[in-house]
């Protein structure tokens, strides 16, 4: 039977009702944060280091993170780092109620909660794959419906949600995304357990390490794969340590505007993420991200130059599609080709790679918006954006990902299924 008809199992939608809720209450930190910060400081440097703290726990543990997931059982790898992130938010919350934020405060949770999430994403996007037996049409499907529900809550419903929960008192949104992760850790308890990964004889961890990076390295498709998020997280990092202060300051949105502008990006990103299958039949996967990629750097430019709300607006809503349509082929993708053992260490080595390159796009774009003026960093983004679809569309072309997927073969049957006529191949 083909796997286009096949259901997907009982086990994905716990697992993606756990992960809807979650993201429900990251939607309303994500708006909530920096909208704490500004009550703090309105110092560029500041709000950009509380921006970077989240995404240092990637740089540091990055890849021994995801050796360790390759060595534990990855259910209970998810349970435990829910049921620990809904425990921290309960600092901050209290912190809050007694009047005791700080910038440092704050920077530190952040750095927590990164931590937890890289230990719950690696151990996701390695649990996925063996719950869908490594079919890369169910794999595809799958992503295409975890990304929708994540880009629905954490952007759609969640920001409006954080600020209207802000203006109720600043504890408030906190405790909400604490109630998310502990309803989420307790579905995430439901789910069917799997095979432990077979442990590698007398390898240390560090050496584990060490060949999930290097089989990143030398697999150009996966390095095309890793390097575009890397870049592109400089670029967009850049753009959110500043986009309050930008909606603010030049465009003259308030808080609940802001809350607004933000579910704009969340709705082109439910598009992207539901054309995302479509596209990638009728111009390849490897073409169509190319063409994703592009969509992101000239939305950027738009957003640079918005002239009021409405344009600003729209530009996030087309950068969000292009988000939307990647964050579905892209991870797809890397879990049809990668072998099961290899997966958390490939996948930690390359969400690494993207998440090392945050701070330095949080430090670029508050040094930019201090040293030169709040457009610069929007611009600066632009440009980092088309410079990365040129570098790395000949590392993903259709050629390149037919290839690859003709390799795992062996290990994937259903991708042995003749592709559709209406996918072309580039030569």
């Amino acid at each position: 039977m083909s796997s286009d008809v096949r259901k997907l199992p009982t086990g994905f939608g716990r697992l993606w009702t756990a992960q809807t809720v979650s993201s429900l209450g990251d939607g309303v930190t994500h708006a909530a944060l920096p909208l704490l910060a500004l009550t703090l400081t309105r110092d560029p440097m500041a709000l950009a280091v509380v921006t970077a703290a989240g995404t240092l726990p990637w740089l540091l543990f990055g890849v021994l993170g995801g050796a360790l997931v390759d060595r534990w059982d990855r259910r209970r790898t998810m349970w435990f780092a829910d049921t620990a992130r809904a425990v921290l938010l309960a600092i901050p919350a209290a912190a809050a109620a007694l009047d005791a934020l700080s910038i440092p405060l704050l920077a530190a949770v952040a750095f927590l909660l990164g931590l937890g999430g890289l230990f719950f994403d690696t151990a996701a996007t390695a649990y996925l794959p063996d719950l869908l037996r490594r079919d890369p049409a169910l794999l595809e499907r799958a992503n295409s419906r975890l990304r929708g529900a994540q880009t629905a809550m954490s952007g759609f419903a969640g920001p409006p949600a954080g600020s209207a929960l802000l203006a109720l008192g600043r504890a408030v949104p906190l405790l909400a995304d604490a109630v998310s992760f502990a309803l989420s850790a307790l579905l995430v308890r439901t789910l069917p357990a799997m095979p432990r990964p077979v442990p590698e004889a007398h390898e240390s961890l560090l050496r584990q390490a060490r060949a999930g990076a290097s089989y990143v390295f030398r697999d150009r498709v996966l390095l095309g794969l890793a390097l575009r998020p890397a870049v592109g997280n400089v670029a967009f990092l850049a753009v959110e340590t500043v986009l309050a202060l930008f909606a603010h300051d030049r465009l003259g949105i308030d808080t609940f505007g802001f809350g607004l502008l933000l579910t704009a990006e969340a709705t082109g990103g439910l598009l992207g993420a539901a054309i995302a299958s479509f596209l990638g039949r009728r111009l390849g996967t490897g073409t169509a991200l190319t063409c994703t990629a592009a969509v992101e750097g000239l939305a950027v430019l738009g957003l640079a130059a918005a002239p009021n709300p409405y344009v600003a607006g729209l530009a996030l809503a087309v950068c969000g599609a292009g988000m939307g349509a990647t964050m579905v082929l892209a991870p797809s993708l890397r879990q049809a080709i990668v072998p099961a053992h290899l997966m958390g260490r490939v996948a930690s080595t390359s969400r690494m790679l993207s998440m090392c390159a945050a701070p330095i796009g949080a430090f670029l774009g508050g040094w930019l918006a201090t040293a030169y003026d709040i457009r610069t960093p929007l611009y600066a983004a632009a440009g980092l954006l088309l410079a990365m679809t040129a570098v790395t569309a000949s590392m993903t072309s259709n050629r390149r990902v037919e290839a690859a997927l003709r390799a795992a073969a062996p290990d994937h049957p259903a991708s042995e299924e003749p592709a559709p006529e209406s996918a072309p191949t580039l030569l």
